[in-house]
């Protein structure tokens, strides 16, 4: 991780799949329950953390062009850089290609707007790039979910990306689980090299379920964490793709549409500030009760059946990051001992 941090500095903004909108109800109760965080932090002070020193991370569209920029900039910088994996994955030749890694290696363990016309994906040099190229595919089978629910519809796109600072970019690892027909990865783990064109198909079908309605009730409709994560995640078998998921499904393609291999695609990290966010917003709510709160078990969908996760189970980001217990990441506001202090604006 400190070998990143030349390129990383500029990186820490969050973002919704959204353009420059007045604030939604999502936005209005981000605000109102701001005075809460002010009470809790009044009575458990966080040492030198507070809401004056917090990092205020930013919604895509509140960035002038020069900070898109220098994000994107940082985000290049860190595919300019030798990964240090490549001797458990192949694949990974970046820095950036790491953290993909990471992502494929933990996935078994955690895991009605019109998106192509925003800032973040209208293409030009200070969006996250722009759609693909208009290519005929089936759309993104969602397994489990029942007719009409388990095929997304194609959108405009599908193929290579062609604009922005990231249309030169090559997809390294996977694929795992894609949503379109991608060669397959030498090894049957997916960290093998593969080098492929980014692939997009930015979809205002999947949007539609990102939207302020959805994620508001989200937040304000589930009292424990098992159902805020269960909602969030989305319930496929009752057709609903749930706001973490509509978003990934909302960028598409290869290999944002791959569940294990999504980081690969730049767009992944602002779309998981943004859940990040919904999290915070819906910890804010009842902050002496939340910040302790974790669900469900070690193992994804809970397979192979695993023990309940606990504030004490590591983070095991390998060469990311030292592991640290869950318990010192549930707050943005002095977790990790101080470290990390940040607030959503």
């Amino acid at each position: 991780m400190l070998q990143s941090l030349p390129c990383i500095a500029a990186l820490f903004v969050g973002s919704a799949l959204a353009g420059a909108y007045p604030p939604d109800a999502v936005d209005k109760l981000a605000e109102e329950s701001m005075s809460k965080l002010k009470d809790y932090l009044a009575k458990n002070p966080q040492g030198g953390c507070t809401l004056e020193t917090a990092v205020k991370r930013k919604e895509w569209s509140d960035l002038a062009d020069k900070e898109r920029q220098e994000y994107t900039s940082a985000v290049l910088c860190l595919m300019g850089k030798p990964g240090l994996m490549t001797a458990q994955a192949p694949g990974a030749k970046s820095r950036f290609d790491d953290y993909v890694a990471v992502h494929i290696q933990q996935t078994p363990r955690n895991h009605g707007s019109d998106p192509a016309n925003s800032p973040l994906f209208n293409g030009n040099e200070s969006s996250m790039s722009g759609n693909g190229a208009k290519v005929a595919h089936q759309g993104i089978p969602i397994p489990g979910a029942p007719r009409p629910y388990n095929l997304i519809p194609a959108a405009d796109g599908g193929g290579c990306v062609t604009t922005g600072p990231f249309k030169n970019m090559s997809v390294n690892l996977g694929p795992i689980a894609p949503t379109l027909q991608v060669k397959a990865n030498p090894r049957s783990d997916g960290l093998g090299y593969n080098p492929r064109c980014l692939r997009r198909d930015v979809n205002k079908n999947s949007a539609a379920v990102t939207t302020a309605n959805y994620t508001l009730d989200l937040i304000t409709k589930n009292n424990n964490v098992y159902w805020f994560q269960t909602v969030m995640e989305g319930q496929f078998p009752q057709g609903k793709w749930g706001v973490h998921a509509g978003g990934h499904y909302t960028v598409g393609g290869d290999p944002a549409g791959d569940f294990y291999v999504s980081p690969g695609d730049p767009a992944f990290w602002l779309h998981h500030a943004m859940i990040d966010r919904v999290w915070w917003i819906w910890q804010l709510q009842d902050l002496a009760k939340r910040l302790t709160e974790v669900s469900m078990t070690r193992t994804m969908n809970n397979m192979p059946p695993s023990a309940n996760g606990t504030l004490d189970d590591l983070s095991n980001l390998g060469v990311m990051a030292p592991d640290v217990k869950v318990r010192e990441l549930m707050t943005t506001m002095g977790g990790l001992g101080g470290k990390l202090c940040y607030i959503y604006v």
